[in-house]
């Protein structure tokens, strides 16, 4: 029964049963029905509540395609867009095929079993879903921006003088190469064991992501599987875990990486980052660890073997056991005659490699941690001011560092000092445990050709070549020599400098007071400053050349006032030393109270071998990145003293050598050279110079568990007719001739 409303009669069915159209609705004059504006009252808005439902109302569902849009996002949404018509108008035939069970017509246990028609309809909708997955796979997956940071990073390498290896730096040995420095040979050897199909290929290998699906579910061998643009992909992009999602997104990251990426950058960055054992990356540091050469020096022989190292270092490197032998050399066989089979080797050149080429038995570029350290951390010092380059990409690596150093000195340097101190550890153990030996040979042109810096820098980091410890003593004189003889003498304020010559004579004898214009030289503490002879020895009247000949100090002590201690320490500075190293403007200045290291003393003395002009010293003279040559600001000869000062310098201290050593100076090649001592004994030295080459050693001890200040020698450095430091000095240069 319904209700009347506002008194209205209520109302009786219609007895013909016709549909009663609302007055709003109108037919024209097709007959079409026309439906107001707005459409149909109280149809917008319906929610799918519960009473809507109960009522048979339902909100309109987004279809499936605009679902899938919003979860991928709009990046397929137009593959999307294209794809759903399609899918539209197979449906109803998908429909029509769904199996009916139990199927009509059929008895027994055929009507439980599926027609050829389902079948082949499971089969294609299987395959159709399969590729859209795999098509929405592709579509949503990027190429990763950040590369693995191993993958990146590379070592610095360091040689020596001769261009041979001589240590790393880094926690990843690999040194990019670019693909035009790397042979043809060695590419096809690596592709003939590897992916013959590479330049063909589209980036995967069906066939084998088959085989290694199969190996993955089966928990068996998952190599062997991947085409190089994978093995890449795994090496800078992925990790080395074996799962089935890993290989899904290597397998997909692969096929993008093939079309945006030349087939020759795929093979360059495969051969660089690609492990071959040994602790190596890349196909240049392989070359180097396991023949001792550059990539560039490869053949197809050894290009083939280290190809094999590509299946796991661990199982054919030779020289790990017999069994990695045999399976090297079937391995190197193979791979050369894959690249006959290929066309990239001819019959003819195959037949030239008949014997397996033997790797090095050790890596050449293994890290000793002994002098070459003490050399790498000066040749990094100077490479990263010179060329400019910022702790943060030093670090990252890549670098060729083309030291100075030369190998044959450096050795005889070494075994040198290391003889002195095995012996004095032998005489005296107590105190030379606590000695220590600094040496440097420096060029005329500045160059750092030898250093010792110490016993082993893994146990001691302190280099004693480089160190600004002691006092240079009376191995200072050349230098007040080359002030008076460049400036000249005042004896009074204001007046006129005098010139000196080598036979300018002044008072050798010990305790002469030290003198101004004004009269004696008064210290702080209210005393006249005297100078004081090595065993208080008097000269009386002695020339300047004698003087330093016969390391006199009074003398030069003198000599020191009326030049001008500002012009003493003036021409120390422009010959080498550092201000930094340089003693107060008191008269002990000229007794050598600077503390310069050995390479300063030996550049310092290079200045005279030079003729008057100094080279800093430097210890790198070239540095690329990855082949490419990087600008470095290497230094300039500038004049210090004048040619004729340096030749006097260089005279007197070449009869300073004969008269100290006459026996050497009889069978040695013209030598300048002086001893150096301090008034407390807390060092000895020596400073000679040989064909251009200037050497300086210091003996002195100090006990670094304690503090850094100088203790007495207490006969470690020898006596002054056996001097340990000369002893050094003598078995450093003679073997060189």
């Amino acid at each position: 029964m319904t209700q009347s409303g506002q008194g209205e009669e209520p109302q009786e069915p219609d007895a013909t049963m016709q549909l009663k159209v609302p007055a709003s609705f109108r037919a024209d004059e097709t007959m079409q029905l026309r439906v107001p504006e707005g459409g149909i009252p109280g149809s917008q808005g319906i929610p799918r509540t519960a009473e809507n439902r109960r009522k048979g109302r339902r909100a309109p569902r987004p279809s499936l395609f605009a679902r899938i849009s919003a979860v991928v996002g709009p990046r397929i949404a137009p593959l999307v867009a294209v794809l759903a018509p399609l899918v539209a108008r197979v449906t109803p035939y998908v429909r029509r095929m769904r199996p009916q069970y139990p199927r009509p017509g059929r008895t027994d246990w055929r009507r439980w079993i599926p027609s050829w028609r389902q079948w082949l309809g499971g089969v294609l909708a299987s395959l159709g879903l399969s590729s859209l997955l795999l098509v929405v796979a592709y579509a949503a997956t990027d190429i990763p921006q950040n590369l693995n940071s191993y993958a990146t990073q590379q070592d610095n390498v360091f040689f020596w003088s001769d261009g041979t290896p001589m240590a790393r730096t880094g926690w990843v040995q690999r040194q990019a190469m670019p693909l035009k420095d790397i042979p043809e040979d060695v590419r096809w050897a690596v592709l003939a064991a590897e992916n013959a199909s590479f330049y063909s290929d589209p980036g995967i290998s069906f066939k084998g992501i088959s085989r290694a699906l199969f190996r993955t579910l089966g928990q068996g061998d998952t190599q062997g599987g991947s085409t190089i643009t994978q093995q890449y992909v795994k090496n800078v992009y992925l990790n080395q875990n074996q799962t089935l999602r890993r290989k899904f997104t290597e397998a997909m990251i692969s096929l993008k990486l093939d079309n945006q990426m030349s087939k020759d950058d795929i093979l360059e960055g495969y051969l660089n980052t690609s492990w071959f054992g040994r602790g190596t990356y890349g196909i240049q540091r392989a070359a180097q660890a396991y023949y001792g050469k550059d990539v560039s020096e490869l053949n197809a022989s050894e290009a083939a073997f280290l190809a094999s190292l590509l299946k796991g270092a661990a199982l054919y490197d030779p020289t790990l056991s017999k069994d990695n032998r045999a399976r090297a050399v079937e391995r190197w066989s193979w791979t050369l005659d894959r690249m006959v089979d290929i066309g990239k080797l001819s019959k003819s050149e195959r037949a030239k490699y008949k014997k397996f080429p033997d790797p090095l038995r050790n890596n050449p570029l293994y890290n000793t941690g002994e002098q070459s350290d003490y050399l790498v951390e000066l040749a990094a010092q100077y490479a990263k001011k010179a060329a400019q380059i910022s702790d943060k990409d030093f670090d990252l690596g890549g670098y060729q560092i083309y030291t100075t150093f030369d190998k044959k000195r450096e050795k005889q340097l070494t075994e040198a000092v290391t003889k002195a101190r095995r012996k004095a550890l032998k005489d005296d153990p107590k105190n030379a445990k606590t000695a220590h030996y600094g040496a440097a040979s420096v060029a005329a042109d500045g160059r750092i050709l030898a250093v010792y810096g110490g016993p082993d820098h893994r146990t001691q980091g302190y280099n004693e070549s480089n160190a600004t410890t002691v006092q240079a003593g009376s191995a200072f004189m050349p230098f007040v020599y080359a002030a008076g003889l460049e400036h000249g003498i005042r004896k009074t304020r204001d007046g006129e400098a005098t010139p000196v010559t080598g036979e300018s004579v002044y008072n050798g004898n010990d305790d002469v007071l030290v003198t101004t214009p004004e009269g004696p030289y008064w210290d702080r503490s209210g005393k006249k400053v005297a100078a004081d002879n090595d065993g208080d020895k008097d000269y009386g009247p002695i020339s300047l050349h004698r003087a330093l000949e016969l390391s006199v100090n009074a003398p030069f002590m003198q000599l020191g006032m009326d030049t001008g201690l500002d012009k003493v320490r003036s021409t120390a500075e422009a010959s080498g030393l550092l201000p930094s190293s340089l003693g107060a403007q008191v008269p002990a200045l000229s007794m050598g109270s600077s503390t310069p290291s050995a390479i300063r003393m030996a550049s310092g003395y290079s200045t005279f071998a030079a003729a008057g002009k100094h080279t800093e010293p430097y210890s790198v003279r070239q540095i690329t990145r990855n082949g490419t040559k990087l600008p470095l600001d290497l230094p300039t000869p500038r004049r210090a003293v004048g040619a004729d000062v340096a030749e006097e310098v260089t005279s007197a201290l070449t009869d300073s050598f004969r008269t100290s050593h006459p026996s050497a100076a009889s069978a040695t090649a013209k030598v300048a050279g002086k001893a150096g001592t301090t008034q407390n004994d807390t060092a000895a030295w020596y400073v000679g110079t040989h064909k251009a080459v200037s050497t300086a050693i210091v003996v002195y001890r100090i006990d670094l568990a304690k503090s850094l200040e100088p203790l007495p020698l207490k006969g470690v450095a020898g006596t002054a007719d056996d001097s340990v430091p000369y002893r050094i000095w003598s078995g450093a240069m003679g073997p060189l001739g």
